[in-house]
């Protein structure tokens, strides 16, 4: 199985007609993902990739799929930052049950409004500053890979279900796995900022309900607090399934940003030997370098 996507998921594109619209449209389109419509006001009655435009989600909606009843599962949003929050409102009251918020520089308090939005209408998101979903072999959201040909060959099925609060540590952490020969059942970028939607957390607890899923492999990050409820989720038993992680940023002090707006070290929390102290006696395997993080993996799985 996977969790947030699969093959059956219809998925909305917002902002279709941009040129990162277009672009990851193409990827998602080559990976086999179920994209059905995209939106783009003013832009209503065009194609993109063979995908018909509509003027807005309730529009797209309505004539997607007369069959379905209209159904959208997943809407990805590829508008300018400024544009996110407007978008992001208007696919959960018109029903999209989950979004996936690729730009960066989305403003905290239209973050803060995207989510209590979200939280009256029952929906989820990920992100702001995430690459998105991919569930190997089934479908992805947002730009995980790059291309397609680069997601096929890089991204295998397997029992590793990965998080990361890095982007580009998303994609690596899956393809060292794959080199040692462990293969993902998906990969979850929960984004760069300081306000989310999903959090590492709430993707562990999904991991831990899906059968596919054997191990749950964590690329942390100081700053914030991630890490640590995922440590109490695991004291509490919520989580009981093998977590490995890595943690960056061990020589940041605090003050310290580390790549983006939610990995800084405020207030002596946040810091690395918190987070490792936290998931070690939670009884997660917490390597000190990266490289080291496929074996762990590997040995986990062997010995399970």
């Amino acid at each position: 199985m996977s969790v947030l996507i699969d093959e059956t998921k219809r998925v909305l594109v917002q902002g279709i007609t941009g040129r990162e619209g277009q672009a990851r449209t193409r990827l998602m389109l080559g990976y086999g993902t179920n994209v059905v419509a995209g939106v783009t006001p003013g832009k209503g009655g065009q194609e993109v990739q063979g995908v018909p435009v509509f003027e807005s989600v309730a529009e797209a909606m309505t004539h997607s799929c007369g069959s379905c009843g209209g159904r959208i599962d997943v809407s990805v949003i590829l508008v300018p930052a400024r544009f996110v929050k407007r978008a992001a409102i208007e696919a959960i009251e018109a029903g999209v049950g989950l979004l996936v918020l690729v730009p960066d520089r989305v403003p905290i308090w239209d973050a803060m409004a995207i989510a209590a939005a979200a939280e009256a209408h029952g929906a989820s998101f990920v992100g702001p500053n995430t690459l998105g979903v991919i569930s190997p072999g089934r479908a992805v959201v947002g730009m995980i890979g790059g291309r397609a040909e680069s997601a096929k060959a890089w991204f295998k099925p397997g029992p590793a279900g990965v998080i990361s609060r890095s982007g580009g540590m998303s994609s690596s952490t899956a393809y060292y796995l794959g080199r040692a020969g462990v293969g993902t059942s998906t990969i979850v970028h929960v984004g760069g900022d300081s306000v989310l939607g999903l959090r590492i957390p709430d993707v562990a607890l999904m991991f831990q309900d899906d059968p596919q899923t054997e191990v749950i492999v964590l690329f942390g990050e100081i700053g914030g607090s991630q890490e640590e409820d995922l440590a109490d989720l695991m004291h509490a038993g919520r989580v009981t399934k093998p977590v490995v992680a890595y943690i960056g940023g061990k020589a940041a002090r605090e003050g310290t940003r580390f790549s983006h707006a939610g990995a800084i070290i405020e207030g002596g929390k946040g810091t690395h030997a918190g987070k490792v102290q936290a998931l070690a006696e939670a009884g997660a395997s917490v390597v000190d370098g990266f490289g080291d993080l496929p074996g762990a993996v590997a040995g986990v799985l062997g010995g399970s």
